[in-house]
């Protein structure tokens, strides 16, 4: 049987469509993802830039070396676009056209070499590497309300 194939056919992504539309102040929206370590942001779609893109990259370039402050681990900043490739059905393309003004997508630990299957010893250590990148969002996001 075929899959069907539309925004938001799937439950989870109904679930969080839902929930941002239902709560109405939603102020950033984050995805974490593995593996490649990235920090994105919109847009992805298309390789227009996003109406404030000087400010996420400047957001996101500020977590990224709070991530770094850690182990050194080294992330990529930019638009999905500009970082990876054109793709449409980004979670933080919708994010942002729908008003969240800060979108961000992570792309986890590793480069490659471990992929999808991060050693066991690996899990804390970007756990803790990866608050320190959200906290510097999140603090942002409560400095500067809109």
């Amino acid at each position: 049987d075929a899959l069907p194939i539309y925004a938001e056919s799937e439950v989870e992504v109904k679930s969080v469509v839902n929930f941002i539309k239902g709560h109405g102040n939603v102020k950033a929206f984050i995805s974490i993802h593995s593996y490649s370590q990235y920090l994105m942001y919109p847009y992805g779609y298309t390789c227009g830039s996003a109406a404030n893109k000087a400010e996420l990259d400047s957001v996101a370039r500020s977590a990224a070396s709070a991530i770094s402050s850690l182990y050194g681990t080294r992330y990529t900043v930019g638009s999905i676009c500009t970082t990876i490739y054109q793709s449409s059905g980004s979670s933080i393309d919708w994010a942002y056209d729908y008003g969240i003004k800060y979108a961000f997508a992570f792309e986890l630990r590793d480069t490659g070499r471990y992929g999808f299957i991060l050693p066991t010893n690996q899990i804390i250590p970007t756990a803790e590497e990866t608050f320190l990148g959200l906290k510097k969002i999140f603090e942002y996001v409560r400095d500067n309300p809109y």
